[in-house]
């Protein structure tokens, strides 16, 4: 009989899993935004404030700068994939902001 407050273990072991590996990417995904953050912030942000809002070169800038962030980030996870075919490991690289 199935009842859906059992607790067998298999259930548990597959919950657990899922928690791990969603703590994983959530731990991935925010290492990538401080690292975006970071780069991008002291690329198009000067160290003294004129204002206290992003002027439009600033915008374009971190606009620019977030764009080509991903792009890079794509083209790596390309060419892992690729290196991992071509040496038999098989599996996939997804990218963030595919």
């Amino acid at each position: 009989m199935f009842s859906p407050f059992s607790s067998s273990a298999s259930q548990q072991t597959v919950n657990q899993q899922n928690v791990a590996m969603a703590e994983q990417e959530l731990e991935m995904l925010t290492d990538t935004f401080y690292r975006i953050v970071d780069s991008c912030y002291k690329k198009c942000i000067p160290p003294k404030y004129t204002e206290g809002e992003l002027n439009k070169g600033e915008s374009v800038c971190i606009d620019r700068c977030v764009s080509k962030f991903f792009d890079v980030n794509a083209k790596i996870g390309e060419a892992i994939q690729k290196k991992g075919q071509q040496s038999g490991i098989g599996g996939s690289v997804t990218g963030f902001g595919a």
